[in-house]
């Protein structure tokens, strides 16, 4: 099945979120409400409260923002990345969909993410929406049947049918052998490293090791070799 898919229309993708302000005093009290009517149904102890868990907004695309998205794609046996990443997501994702308008258009291209289709994806399209950004065909899931629907998930990709499992992508890294992109920060770390350390440039270097390992880690499906160092080409 893998060898099937051709690995140079592939744009793998990575993306950072954060919450939509600093903390939760700052939201506007309309937002705030609703932030407590969310909360509610993920606090897990009677000592929480919801401006406590507010860190955790950054993953609902309604009360969170994109600071980072992180691409790589083949071209020959090279792998190039790019980072579109700023203050400003609108700016970055107007980028990120004039890439994707250019460069990925047609039918056999495909996008490829970990756990993109419960993430990444949704994520990135309702944030263009809000963004009064039009959709990109290949994130516009309007009137398409499932078999058409152009987007990979290395997750799902290893369920094999088994809905019940979820790996991360770091333990996938560590089966196949694969360098950790988790050696510095984590996913929990990018709230605190954006708002109170202001170290957005960490953030796009780990965003793109992630983006990296997936690719990887596709390779691995395919019953290739990893890349060597001299294979990736990094942003200057």
């Amino acid at each position: 099945m893998f060898n099937r898919i051709n690995i140079q229309n592939i744009l793998f993708l990575d993306i950072e979120t954060i919450p939509a302000y600093p903390d939760y005093k700052s939201m506007p009290e309309r937002f705030q409400k609703l932030w407590d009517l969310k909360a509610a149904r993920l606090i897990k102890s009677e000592n929480e409260t919801s401006d406590q868990i507010y860190e955790k907004a950054g993953i609902y695309a309604e009360f969170g923002k994109i600071i980072c998205i992180s691409v790589a794609y083949f071209h020959n046996q090279e792998l190039r990345i790019k980072s579109f990443y700023g203050e400003d997501e609108k700016i970055l994702l107007e980028d990120f969909s004039g890439l994707l308008k250019k460069h990925f258009n047609s039918k056999q291209h495909l996008l490829c993410a970990h756990n993109g289709k419960e993430f990444d994806y949704p994520y990135l399209a309702r944030r263009m929406l809000i963004n009064e950004l039009k959709l990109p065909h290949i994130l516009n899931l309007a009137g398409k049947k499932p078999w058409e629907i152009p987007h990979l998930d290395t997750m799902e990709l290893w369920k094999f049918g088994d809905y019940k499992h979820y790996t991360s992508l770091d333990l996938l890294a560590a089966v196949f052998e694969i360098p950790t992109p988790k050696d510095d920060i984590n996913g929990s770390d990018i709230a605190r490293v954006f708002w109170k350390e202001n170290d957005l440039e960490r953030i796009v270097h780990y965003c793109q090791k992630d983006v990296v390992t997936v690719a990887q880690l596709f390779l691995k499906y395919q019953g290739e070799k990893l890349l060597k160092d001299e294979q990736i080409s990094w942003p200057e």
